[in-house]
C-alpha cells in the first residue's frame, strides 16, 4: 500500500529577478514500512522534497496525498494534525533541549501525543536505555542523534523524515546511528525516507532515489533487501 504520494511537485524560489527551481515535476510514491535513500549533492532538490512531504513547506505546483488524502490543500489545523500524529523528523543537528536529559527530552513529545510510547522505551529502541538520565553535554554526537530519533518516533508516526542524520558525525558514530534507523523501521515498520550524500548509506534502502537538478534521476531497487523484509514480515 502506499503511505504517501507525490504529483508534479515543483519547487520555485524567487528572490528578486532570479529564479531557482528546487524541485521539477517530481513524483514519487512511499510504501508502507519501506525505507528509502534520497542520495544526491547538496543542492539537488532532496531537503525541500522532504520538508514539503513533512508538511513543513508547499510547492509551487503539484500534489501530496497521505493514504489517499490531500495535505498540500488541507487547513493548517488540518496540516499541523498531520504533523502531529504522523510525521517524525530527524535533522542533522540534533535540537535537544541542554537543559533536560534523555528521558526528558523525549518526554515533551510523549506528553502531548495520543498513544505514544513511553520515553524509556523510545530510547530503548536506539539502544540507549542506560544513558536515560544524561543530559545532552554528556552524551556524545552519536548518542544525541540517537535520543533525536527516539524523540521523533515516541509519538509512534507513520512517517519518519531523516534529514542527514549522519551529516555531523564521524563513520564510525554515524553507522549506530543508521543502524538505530533501520531498526526503527524494521521493528515498527515505521515508513522510513533518509536524506544524504553518502553513497554508502544506500545499501540499507529498499529504494534508493538518486537526485539531480531538482529532478529524480534515477531510481534503484534493492531486490536483495525487499526479499529479506518479505521473510522477516
Amino acid at each position: 500500500m502506499i503511505a504517501l504520494s507525490a504529483r508534479g511537485l515543483s519547487k520555485t524560489y524567487v528572490m528578486g529577478e532570479i529564479k531557482i527551481d528546487a524541485l521539477r515535476a517530481v513524483d514519487l510514491d512511499l510504501y508502507e514500512g519501506e525505507l528509502v535513500v534520497l542520495l544526491g549533492p547538496s543542492g539537488s532538490g532532496k531537503s525541500t522534497l522532504l520538508n514539503i512531504l513533512g508538511g513543513l513547506d508547499v510547492p509551487t505546483a503539484g500534489t501530496v496525498t497521505f493514504r489517499g488524502a490531500d495535505i498540500i490543500g488541507s487547513s493548517e489545523a488540518a496540516l499541523t494534525g498531520y504533523r502531529r500524529d504522523h510525521v517524525g523528523f530527524v535533522f542533522q543537528f540534533y535540537n535537544l533541549i541542554p537543559s533536560l536529559t534523555a528521558r526528558e527530552n523525549v518526554a515533551l513529545v510523549t506528553e502531548i501525543s495520543r498513544d505514544p510510547f513511553s520515553p524509556e522505551d523510545a530510547l530503548g529502541l536506539v539502544g540507549l536505555e542506560a544513558r536515560l538520565d544524561h543530559f545532552p553535554a554528556q552524551l556524545s554526537g552519536g548518542e544525541q542523534q540517537r535520543v533525536a530519533i527516539a524523540r521523533a518516533i515516541a509519538k509512534r508516526p507513520d512517517i519518519l523524515l531523516c534529514d542527514e542524520p549522519t551529516g555531523a558525525l564521524d563513520s564510525e558514530t554515524g553507522l549506530l546511528v543508521l543502524e538505530a534507523l533501520e531498526r526503527v523501521n524494521k521493528e515498527l515498520h515505521t515508513t522510513t525516507a533518509v536524506i544524504t550524500h553518502n553513497a554508502i548509506i544506500a545499501d540499507m534502502a529498499d529504494r534508493t532515489f538518486h537526485f539531480a537538478d531538482g529532478r529524480i534521476a534515477r531510481t534503484v531497487i534493492n531486490d536483495h533487501k525487499r526479499a529479506a523484509r518479505e521473510m522477516s514480515w
